[in-house]
């Protein structure tokens, strides 16, 4: 009885504490979310993003909870925009705001990563 119990007690255990535990954005993450988006950004698209892009970024959006995935997300769109050619970086700056979503940097070479909070 008093190791059903203490089963019980861990099985508990894992429910309450397992939703709670979030692993960091990786640059793989990123670049999954964001891969849509490439052409639109390098001027082979349309006028406006495709729907895989602004959903995407939405998603990334959604996943960049803490200043630290924030911070990992900005690194990674720089790191990515500055190995690939052609990437219209004002076309990057608006991104967001023609995906309807709000971030709390600019998408920019010149953005400082380490103050996005």
């Amino acid at each position: 009885m008093a190791g059903l119990k203490l089963v019980c007690g861990l099985v508990l255990f894992m429910l309450v504490v397992e939703p709670m535990a979030t692993t960091a954005l990786t640059c793989g993450d990123v670049m999954s979310e964001t891969a849509a988006c490439i052409e639109y950004l390098q001027n082979k698209g349309g006028k406006s993003p495709p729907s895989g892009c602004c959903d995407g970024i939405r998603n990334l959006n959604n996943q960049a909870r803490t200043t630290r995935d924030r911070q990992t997300a900005c690194r990674c769109l720089q790191t990515a925009a500055k190995a690939m050619r052609g990437i219209n970086y004002r076309l990057a700056e608006k991104l967001p705001a023609k995906c309807g979503v709000r971030i709390p940097y600019k998408i920019s070479p010149s953005t400082n990563c380490n103050r996005v909070r």
